[in-house]
Formats: structure tokens, C-alpha cells, sequence
């Protein structure tokens, strides 16, 4: 490590935890916002599929609209 007078020291733990959990801290914050976008579009994939699904069930039940089966029991 260097100091500011331009001489190096050793590198001490304190050192490197101090900068391992600096990167810990960003990773898991670039993290957190990703999940909650992929949340979110995951949200709207799914509601954009059950409309889909809506609707074509709709559309199949219109080919059969006038036909009626009776069942009768002895």
C-alpha cells in the first residue's frame, strides 16, 4: 500500500475488509435493483398471458354457440 508520503506499508486486514465489503455493498445493491425489474417484468408477462388466454379461450367458444347437447337422466 502506498501512503502519501509515496512509501509503501504493508497491507493490513483492516485494509482489505474495509475494501472487500465496500464491493459487497455495491454488488449487492446492483443486485437488489435488477431483482426488482425482473420482477416486474415477470409481473407483466404473466398478466399479458392470462389476457392472452382470455381472450383466445373467447374466440373458440363462439364456433360452438348454437349447438346445446341435453342430457337426460331415466
Amino acid at each position: 500500500m502506498v501512503d502519501r508520503a509515496g512509501e509503501t506499508s504493508p497491507i493490513r486486514r483492516d485494509d482489505l475488509e474495509a475494501k472487500l465489503r465496500a464491493l459487497q455493498g455495491d454488488i449487492n445493491q446492483k443486485v437488489s435493483n435488477k431483482k426488482d425489474t425482473a420482477v416486474a417484468v415477470g409481473a407483466g408477462v404473466g398478466t399479458l398471458a392470462l389476457v392472452v388466454a382470455y381472450l383466445l379461450g373467447r374466440r373458440g367458444r363462439r364456433k360452438g354457440r348454437g349447438r346445446r347437447v341435453e342430457v337426460r337422466g331415466f
